[in-house]
């Protein structure tokens, strides 16, 4: 009798504990799908924008142009291609890759320091868009001034940072991002000649 209570107990521990390791991998499995903490791109800024020190900070608008926001990032109405090529060097062939969009532009000149933040669709290939992006910027006719870095992070595997500007503040910008922005890591970091 007591083997038998012995075996069913024993039986009883393998099948929970298995239980407990199916439970793990599903778990195991969420994090590792492209679902991101962020909610959209305006979202991914601010939260780099609030890790500045009020030295580091600076004058900026954000937005497009015609609902530019004072002081802040601002969404960006992805519908303003011109806009979004020009500004801020996003080729006409990436818009079909993007769902939402914004930004943040020094006051004093946009070469100083202009950024993005763009969240991409489902499935688009982050490595060749931040390529042709880089490509793009790159491209550029500088009219005041040229920049001295290109920067472009990807933000968990969702959401891509793209901004080019003074090395000074792009390594302030860069160390806030990746302080603050789960999952952030640097894909491109350039000299712009």
């Amino acid at each position: 009798m007591k083997k038998t209570t012995i075996r069913l107990l024993m039986a009883m521990m393998i099948f929970t504990l298995s239980g407990c390791g199916g439970k793990q991998n599903d778990s195991q499995a969420d994090q590792s799908s492209t679902e991101s903490e962020y909610t959209d791109s305006l979202e991914v800024l601010n939260e780099v924008v609030k890790a500045y020190s009020e030295d580091e900070l600076f004058a900026m608008y954000g937005g497009n142009q015609e609902n530019a926001v004072m002081d802040a990032p601002g969404e960006f109405d992805i519908s303003k291609t011109e806009e979004l090529e020009y500004t801020y060097g996003l080729p006409k062939e990436q818009l079909s890759n993007i769902e939402d969009g914004a930004t943040m532009v020094h006051l004093m000149n946009a070469n100083t320091f202009t950024g993005a933040a763009y969240r991409l669709k489902e499935g688009v290939d982050m490595n060749a868009f931040a390529d042709s992006v880089k490509a793009g910027i790159l491209e550029k006719q500088w009219v005041c001034g040229q920049p001295d870095t290109l920067l472009i992070i990807d933000v968990d595997g969702r959401y891509v940072i793209t901004a080019y500007g003074a090395a000074e503040l792009m390594e302030v910008f860069k160390n806030n991002a990746l302080s603050v922005l789960g999952n952030a890591q640097v894909m491109i970091e350039d000299p712009i000649m």
